[in-house]
């Protein structure tokens, strides 16, 4: 993304602040973390709770995409090795009266750049994570409807809904053998939810997808003939569509430096019982409790329900 087109997203910006409050979707947010705090213009927060407590936050100016600055992101062994279940985190969230809601799509761009050592592990790392509002009457662990991962030192994106029996002519089998309407997944029944594989980076094997041994016809992945860069290949600009819908009527963009990865349509998302009416957006390193620093560098966030004021130099898709 050129310095000239992220000026004039910052001038959109601005001009659209005015309403945002009330029309949570019509407004464009953005930050280029070159300043010493989080922009107004952003919307975005470092929670503060016990996970995120093992991580740090920084705008630093040594490494960057554009403009003078970017945010540095680190997590640190921090969980007591008593505690079960135990997750460290770095991660911004969007402000909670700048959420979109979850029946409306909307365009989110960040670029990321891996800091070294780049985990190589097998093991829960999340990246980037789009997940609907909890209630309190709402009873499970809901898993982010769409997430960037990194796994064995490779990214890949999942998208997450509610369990849907597979046909007669799914069933078990190993995700290459999935056919051509259909997408890999790893079904967790127990939690009335279930995962699909829906984008790898050029390194990926069929190894590295063993956990999602079956197939379904639930959701639809086009591939664009792009794969995600590797993580070791510097920046990455990310330019994603969100839209959930649990109905069967989800539908999900992902770009990266501008070249067209995927479609995903179908059932995205969860439809439980008291789960919230927004979706919401938070990025940095999650993972599994783990035994080493972990850094993130993020720039040029942006939020719009317009493609054009994300996507930069690519061509936005007609829908």
């Amino acid at each position: 993304m050129t310095g000239k087109i992220l000026i004039m997203a910052f001038l959109a910006t601005s001009l659209n602040l005015a309403g945002a409050a009330a029309e949570p979707n019509a407004d464009m947010l953005f930050d280029g973390f070159d300043g010493t705090d989080f922009a107004a213009s952003g919307g975005l927060y470092y929670r503060k709770n016990f996970e995120q407590r093992a991580g740090t936050f920084e705008f630093q100016s040594e490494v960057k995409q554009t403009g003078t600055g970017a945010l540095k992101l680190s997590v640190k062994p921090f969980c007591p090795d008593v505690k079960k279940n135990c997750s460290e985190r770095a991660e911004i969230w969007e402000k909670t009266d700048r959420r979109v809601p979850y029946t409306q799509g909307v365009w989110y761009g960040f670029a990321v750049k891996f800091g070294d050592p780049i985990p190589e592990g097998d093991h829960r790392y999340l990246i980037a994570q789009w997940k609907r509002e909890i209630g309190p009457d709402a009873v499970g662990d809901f898993s982010p409807f769409l997430a960037l991962r990194l796994n064995n030192g490779k990214l890949f994106a999942t998208v997450e809904t509610n369990y849907v029996p597979p046909a007669k002519a799914e069933g078990a089998t190993t995700a290459q053998a999935c056919g051509d309407a259909q997408t890999p997944v790893w079904y967790r029944p127990d939690t009335n939810q279930m995962r699909a594989l829906v984008a790898t980076d050029g390194n990926w094997t069929p190894q590295d997808g063993s956990q999602f041994n079956s197939c379904t016809n639930a959701i639809t992945v086009i591939d664009r003939g792009n794969k995600i860069p590797s993580p070791d290949s510097g920046w990455i600009d990310f330019a994603i569509y969100t839209k959930p819908g649990p109905d069967g009527s989800g539908h999900v963009e992902i770009y990266a430096n501008s070249k067209w990865v995927v479609t995903v349509k179908g059932h995205i998302g969860h439809g439980d019982k008291g789960l919230g009416a927004n979706q919401y957006f938070k990025f940095g390193p999650y993972r599994a409790a783990d035994t080493t620093e972990w850094t993130l560098y993020y720039d040029n966030f942006r939020r719009s329900p317009r493609c054009e004021d994300v996507m930069g130099t690519g061509v936005c898709p007609a829908f």
